[in-house]
């Protein structure tokens, strides 16, 4: 008989949330299993139950607006604060929002996703038709004392239409936990770019979990930024289920001291004559650690499958950790797939270069670290949303 586990501080909170919610039977699960460790594949190198060890108390229905985390010129911005959904201006044609209830995922063996679905007591809707060119910004945020906030959001393009959507999360200075859910789902030849960017404080711990449903001949890009909160972990699924499709899935970690940072993948080719190029970079300094775990699953009728999965990473001191674990599992036999992972340090001979031109080391490697980051924020091509992005960057590069 397996023995039960020992619980800490922190999933003792949860059970007693998910009790108070009416989610019985996801309190004695989480009482029976715990939070993931080490032993559990997915959460190898972010041990749940050793990094998250307090969990404030659920967030208070009341809500206040506030600045965006992130100002977008020409943007329309949907605000969530402390998982409410708040009044907003008149949308851009093509563009219906509206609310529903609870969670928007797919049901899993995650317990992040699982909280997220049991805790969240309302979701933003988006519908989108048509060409729609007015960023749409969703601004995400946790205010007041330190809380527990699960906000949810669910985002469908509809068939022939395009966006673009931003996601930011923020908070204020309190050591808030947030869970956050998107699920997106594009129509027959739809088209999507879809940024995220964690900007909370650093005693915050942030998770959230994007998951995508492509039709066929839909087109997905996506940028995912960690730049703020001190433990964070974004969950990324996608599925193919519409021949034709293609994505472009791309995310940067950035960490600086006592931070930890987890970008975790799954890609699913559930049918043939799709493409996608995940491309992930890191870059740690100071004592801290980034992670990248990425996988694609290419089912036996996926044939004509077409997937390359890449991990670059830089190192800015010696007690930084970049950690990384590609994945392929093929059960198609006609396809081209592959995977790679680099790390490293800044070039020496393109800093000597630099510095031997005049310019000063710390402006040098600044540049070198532009270079590196840019190929993820050229695709953006809105003007404001690029510049915005641009000084998410900066402002990272400069602390």
């Amino acid at each position: 008989m397996r023995a039960p586990v020992r619980l800490g501080a922190a999933e003792n909170t949860l059970i007693a949330q998910l009790q108070a919610a009416g989610a019985s039977g996801e309190a004695e699960r989480l009482g029976v299993a715990g939070l993931p460790t080490r032993r559990v594949e997915r959460y190898h190198y972010t041990d749940l139950k050793m990094l998250l060890r307090a969990v404030p108390p659920m967030v208070s229905e009341e809500a206040a607006t506030a600045a965006p985390g992130l100002d977008i010129a020409g943007a329309f911005r949907l605000a969530i604060v402390n998982g409410r959904v708040q009044a907003h201006g008149t949308a851009p044609a093509g563009v219906k929002v509206g609310r529903a209830g609870g969670g928007v995922l797919t049901e899993r063996d995650d317990v992040v996703v699982r909280l997220n679905s049991a805790l969240a007591h309302e979701a933003l809707t988006l519908a989108i038709e048509g060409t729609v060119d007015t960023v749409i910004h969703i601004d995400r945020r946790t205010a007041g004392a330190a809380a527990h906030a699960p906000s949810a959001a669910r985002i469908y393009v509809a068939e022939g239409a395009s966006a673009t959507v931003v996601e930011t999360y923020d908070a204020s200075a309190a050591a808030h936990v947030a869970n956050h859910s998107s699920f997106i789902q594009l129509g027959k030849g739809a088209r999507l770019t879809h940024v995220t960017v964690d900007l909370s404080p650093k005693v915050a711990t942030h998770f959230a979990t994007h998951e995508y449903e492509l039709g066929a001949d839909a087109h997905l890009r996506t940028l995912l930024v960690h730049a703020g909160a001190g433990l964070e972990r974004t969950q990324v699924f996608t599925r193919f289920g519409g021949e034709g499709a293609d994505a472009d899935i791309t995310g940067l970690n950035l960490t600086s001291e006592g931070q930890h940072a987890d970008i975790t993948l799954e890609v699913v080719h559930a049918v043939g004559h799709c493409a996608c190029k995940p491309l992930f970079k890191q870059i740690a300094r100071g004592r801290s650690k980034a992670v990248f775990q990425g996988k694609i699953v290419v089912a036996k009728d996926a044939q004509k499958t077409d997937a390359k999965l890449m991990m670059q990473g830089l190192m800015l001191s010696d007690e930084a950790e970049i950690l990384s674990k590609p994945e392929l599992e093929i059960f198609a036999d006609d396809v081209v797939c592959g995977h790679g992972s680099t790390c490293g340090k800044l070039d020496d001979d393109s800093l000597f270069y630099l510095v031997s031109r005049g310019v000063p080391k710390d402006q040098a490697e600044t540049m070198l670290l532009r270079g590196f980051i840019a190929e993820l924020l050229e695709p953006i091509v809105d003007e404001g949303l690029n510049t915005a992005l641009q000084g998410v960057v900066d402002g990272w590069l400069g602390k």
